[in-house]
């Protein structure tokens, strides 16, 4: 089986609010909601991939000491199997802005349950619920 590993933030502001960023009009699953984050390249750790995405889509930097691991989740995926990594981020640099999806927002975990997410999103709400 071939897997695909994707790496995840949930972004908690002082607020105890998660960032989710609403995926483009040309990608798959257009439209719905997703905690920020991408693909792991074969070269890169998990971490270090994520601190790539986050910089790419939200113009923010941050490090691996930053991010703390908070569970995963598996997916079916066509003919391949998701893995996404879950982490949390509560210390970053700059502010997010949506430079590769068509719109942020910040939210309670419990309002991520009326979103429309990513099938690999929805199970990590109440782990979010639990945590922040």
């Amino acid at each position: 089986m071939d897997f695909l590993f994707v790496t995840a933030a949930a972004l908690v502001d002082r607020d105890g609010r998660v960032l989710v960023q609403q995926r483009s009009r040309h990608r798959s699953m257009a439209g719905l909601w997703e905690f920020p984050g991408g693909k792991v390249e074969p070269d890169e750790t998990p971490e270090h991939a994520l601190i790539r995405e986050l910089r790419e889509e939200l113009g923010i930097e941050t490090e691996a000491a930053c991010l703390a691991p908070a569970g995963f989740a598996s997916e079916a995926l066509g003919d391949r199997h998701l893995i996404l990594l879950l982490y949390v981020c509560r210390k970053w640099k700059g502010i997010p802005a949506a430079l590769d999806s068509d719109g942020i927002k910040w939210v309670r975990p419990v309002e991520l349950h009326a979103l429309d997410m990513p099938p690999a999103d929805k199970p990590l709400i109440g782990l979010l619920e639990a945590l922040v």
